[in-house]
């Protein structure tokens, strides 16, 4: 289903889906040691969709989906986008931030993994259903948080900065900003604006940004293409997951130049330089024609 302005969803369905996907990813990138998310497995089980329990279980792979190139790497693309942005908050924490919000927090665990310095505070912000399942699931295991944990159950195509605040979020502090797997076309174009001019007017100077940007869906008739036989083998899977139904088309702004111009300093990444952070087999050419190698990574401190 086409995606709308009001649209809503779970960790089974929609946008919600492809959380429990690179979880399942993290999961198995877990158990090859690339990287550390011992909750990613249970948070995945607990969703009930049977392949990614599979995939997280180390019973079955996501290259088992399709015999194409984005499906081989899958895996080792979100265990490299995990390690980047697991290597932001220890770089925010070691210059002393403490004041920390994940944007479309789905089934991130870092609030529970990761070795927070004493006196960091974690706002997740995310769908109520969605904020709703992992903590209570997280519960359940018995997790507890490792900063003080504040989730923020909003929409952020609505007025979040006004429900983060009400939840304690103190605009006076520098603060590590996240948004992980978001503006790649999961937000209308002026939603995506209006995110990045909310997070710079809850910005002072010294606070941090990371996130990734760029499109999975061109409008191209080989992207569509492509994307749509993709939707064909995700439903062979049990899983309802249409790469054009979930992103949003129109004009986006370059994400670099739109934050520079805000008043950030900013640091481009590709994935290539990722996979080779996280000691991961480089970009093959047959790689390189995929929608995910087109996507790139930004970090920004505020000026």
């Amino acid at each position: 289903m086409a995606r709308t302005d009001d649209d809503t969803w779970d960790l089974a369905t929609s946008v919600g889906s492809t959380a429990t996907m690179v979880a399942a990813a993290r999961a198995a990138a877990t158990r090859r040691g690339v990287i550390n998310d011992p909750f990613a497995e249970p948070l995945v089980r607990a969703v009930g969709l049977d392949f990614f329990t599979r995939v997280a279980e180390g019973e079955a792979d996501l290259a088992e989906v399709a015999d194409d190139a984005w499906f081989r790497r899958m895996t080792d693309v979100f265990a490299a986008r995990a390690r980047y942005y697991d290597d932001f908050f220890n770089s925010a924490s070691a210059a002393g931030v403490r004041q920390v919000v994940i944007v479309a927090s789905g089934l991130d665990s870092r609030a529970y993994r990761l070795s927070w310095p004493a006196g960091t505070t974690v706002y997740e912000v995310d769908q109520p259903e969605v904020i709703k399942f992992k903590t209570s699931t997280l519960a359940r295991l018995g997790a507890a948080p490792t900063a003080d944990l504040r989730t923020v159950s909003i929409d952020l195509r609505q007025d979040w900065p006004t429900a983060l605040q009400a939840a304690g979020f103190d605009a006076s502090l520098p603060t590590a900003w996240n948004a992980e797997g978001l503006m790649i076309g999961f937000l209308p174009p002026d939603a995506q604006d209006r995110l990045l001019d909310n997070i710079t007017a809850l910005s002072v100077p010294a606070s941090r940004f990371a996130g990734d940007y760029g499109t999975m869906t061109d409008q191209s008739a080989a992207t569509q293409q492509q994307m749509a036989a993709q939707a064909d083998h995700w439903r062979e899977h049990g899983i309802d997951i249409d790469p054009v139904d979930l992103s949003y088309t129109g004009e986006y702004h370059d994400v670099p130049k739109y934050l520079q111009a805000k008043g950030w300093d900013t640091v481009g990444t590709t994935l290539t330089d990722l996979l080779g952070a996280a000691r991961l087999p480089p970009l093959q050419d047959e790689d390189l024609g995929v929608a995910p190698a087109s996507i790139l990574y930004v970090t920004a401190t505020r000026r």
